[in-house]
């Protein structure tokens, strides 16, 4: 599992011109799910994300989680994480995991963060989504499980 972890004074997905998901302070998630990943990728993944400290702190340093400023999520599917670039210039994406997989691990991955009991937003998973976001920082991380 591979996400892309953005740290946002706000962001947003529409589909079709229509907000279907929306946050302040927080976390936007780009999440890819591979065709050998499991639950425990999953926990891993999503329990590092909330817990990661890079939020300021009274002293300016990256020392708060998302718990801790009680910041919200927006977490987005992207299959093309697991695009592999190596050869020729057309990406191959045999790594990443079958649609049916990736739904059910995507929604369980949203399960998990909300269990921490943070506001969790999203997108439609398989939709064309256009994402607007403003990184703060700006902070860009990438999470994996492998």
């Amino acid at each position: 599992m591979k996400v892309v972890v953005q740290r946002v004074k706000k962001a947003s997905v529409s589909v079709n011109g229509q907000i279907v998901g929306q946050i302040g302070k927080g976390l936007m998630l780009l999440i890819g799910v591979a065709q050998q990943d499991t639950e425990a990728d999953i926990e891993f993944v999503a329990d590092k994300c909330v817990n990661l400290r890079i939020f300021e702190d009274e002293q300016g340093k990256m020392n708060r989680s998302l718990l801790e400023v009680g910041g919200e999520i927006l977490a987005i599917s992207q299959f093309t994480l697991l695009g592999d670039t190596r050869k020729g210039r057309r990406p191959s994406f045999i790594q990443a995991a079958e649609p049916q997989k990736g739904n059910e691990f995507y929604q369980k991955f949203i399960e998990r963060l909300r269990s921490h009991g943070v506001k969790v937003e999203t997108g439609i998973f398989g939709a064309m989504m256009d994402v607007e976001l403003l990184n703060y920082g700006p902070v860009t991380l990438i999470v994996e499980s492998k």
